[in-house]
């Protein structure tokens, strides 16, 4: 099996590596945008194979928490510009994770109107919010509302507005994020999708919404700029068991295979405290899709390597060792150490602290 150090032609792009930098919330935009701090941030990391943005907000509605960066309006593709040219500066390359919470969201985030969904069942969960003194702290998600049928189209426009905005900030693609509980989730599971009209209740139904979105988005930016993360048998934000759940998870991997995508992105919820996926899964699914297929899931370089060699995917996705160690490839390749991380500095903060100040490992020899 290939090394996770050696390259791989994803569509037009070579990567260096089989590493993927995973997207990591980081809740650092104060002004809903990136500045010049999220733009150092990426470019330091630029040495991986392919970095996956943060989660970045396809509108307004779309918002899911305090600071997250959105892609909505032209002074987001600007401070978007400034991110891609740094990386690409570096000979990287940069996918944009286009995010819609859906119910995971809560009302002071959309001007008071409730955060939508499937169907109107609250999750039963905390988001990150501001509080009656705007403040930001721990809130239960609001009560959200079901979308009417009749506005499915102006919900699936604005994934394709916001990829052709990927594409006038410089990104190299875009990855609809369908995992993790967000609105796509909504619509996929069958114990919170209760509705009765094409968007619910059988398989075909369920994927209606998220088969919908990713069609426009490809056809926006193309299916080779398109890649597609879903978590099977995810329980985060309040997510539940249904009867169909591995049928439903088999059928969207072969659905997909017809569109001919960038990728597939494999959740695995097991780091987030959840259900691991299981390999049977990750390989039915994997040879249902046939592309190429992306795991993430609280790996590392050998257990990284582990999952190539079990033929589970073709890249793994990284995240948290990235945050403290800015050229965790090069450590990886040269067997130099790898820094452990402060998790009270994952979210939030301003400035250098945290974020951008990490150094190389050949810096912190001279420090």
């Amino acid at each position: 099996m290939p090394s996770i150090l050696s390259p791989y032609q994803l569509g037009g792009i070579t990567l260096s590596s089989r590493i993927v930098m995973a997207p990591m919330t980081r809740a650092r935009a104060r002004d809903l945008k990136p500045d010049t701090d999220t733009a150092t941030y990426y470019s330091q990391r630029a040495g991986a194979g392919l970095i996956i943005s943060e989660g970045i907000s396809i509108s307004e509605e779309a918002r899911g928490a305090v600071f997250i960066p959105g892609l909505y309006t032209d002074e987001q593709i600007r401070g978007w510009q400034a991110v891609t040219a740094g990386v690409h500066a570096r000979g990287g390359h940069i996918f944009a994770q286009l995010w819609h919470v859906g119910r995971a969201g809560h009302v002071s985030h959309n001007k008071g109107k409730a955060p939508v969904t499937s169907s109107a069942t609250r999750g039963n969960t905390m988001t990150f919010a501001l509080d009656e003194n705007g403040v930001p702290a721990r809130l239960p998600q609001s009560e959200p509302r079901a979308l009417d049928i009749s506005e499915m189209p102006r919900l699936v426009e604005e994934y394709a507005t916001a990829a052709r905005n990927a594409m006038k900030a410089g990104f190299d693609g875009v990855e609809i994020h369908g995992a993790n509980g967000y609105l796509p989730e909504q619509f996929i599971n069958g114990a919170l999708n209760k509705r009765t009209d094409a968007y619910g209740g059988s398989i075909e139904n369920r994927l209606r919404l998220p088969l919908e979105i990713v069609d426009a988005v490809a056809k926006a930016v193309g299916s080779t700029r398109t890649g597609l993360r879903v978590a099977p048998f995810g329980r985060f934000n309040d997510m539940h068991a249904y009867d169909d759940e591995e049928a439903t998870w088999c059928t969207l991997a072969s659905a997909l295979s017809k569109r001919q995508l960038a990728y597939l992105h494999l959740s695995d919820q097991e780091s987030l405290g959840q259900t691991a996926l299981s390999k049977d899964i990750a390989l039915k699914m994997r040879k249902l899709f046939g592309g190429t297929m992306v795991i993430a899931g609280g790996f590392g370089f050998e257990s990284g390597q582990k999952a190539i060699d079990d033929d589970r995917c073709d890249l793994v996705a990284i995240g948290r060792p990235f945050i403290a160690n800015p050229d965790l490839v090069e450590r990886y390749r040269n067997g130099w150490p790898v820094v452990p991380n402060d998790p009270s500095k994952f979210y939030g903060g301003q400035g250098p602290a945290g974020y951008i100040d990490y150094p190389t490992y050949p810096e912190s020899l001279k420090q």
